[in-house]
């Protein structure tokens, strides 16, 4: 049984691999499967990107029944310039665009905005900023 498996995983890691498509369609096409599982506006749009220039962005979905629900979005390695000094206002806004996107973003109560630094020269070293904000001070409308 072990090299039956182990043969379906050669034969698959190969046919990726040799895959002649463009490395980006591979990842267009797993964002649209994941945006199809999780909810149109899932990932991050390219205009929060471009709020603060980030390099990395991600979403992680959480339940708890101590807490509740939440989005976090995580911003790392933004521009300091467009980062500015007023952060909770940056993070407001990439807030509310995110939820204006992501289509089931009023099943969740709140939203927390991570801004992530990391010392290019010391990747362990990392600053995380935290901004929590109620999904319902945002006035979402059923769509």
């Amino acid at each position: 049984m072990k090299f039956k498996q182990f043969l379906f995983l050669s034969a698959f890691w190969l046919s990726i691999t040799s895959c002649s498509c463009e490395p980006e369609q591979i990842a267009h096409y797993a964002f649209k499967g994941m945006e199809m599982m999780m909810g149109e506006g899932f990932m991050p749009s390219e205009e929060i990107r471009a709020l603060g220039d980030f390099q990395d962005m991600n979403v992680a979905l959480q339940q708890s029944s101590e807490t509740g629900s939440a989005i976090v979005l995580k911003l790392a390695n933004g521009d300091p310039r467009l980062l500015g000094s007023q952060r909770e206002i940056l993070a407001r806004k990439c807030a509310e665009l995110y939820l204006n996107g992501f289509k089931k973003g009023r099943e969740y109560d709140t939203i927390q905005v991570q801004f992530i630094q990391t010392d290019p020269r010391n990747p362990e070293n990392v600053a995380i900023e935290e901004y929590e904000f109620q999904v319902k001070d945002f006035g979402l409308q059923d769509s």
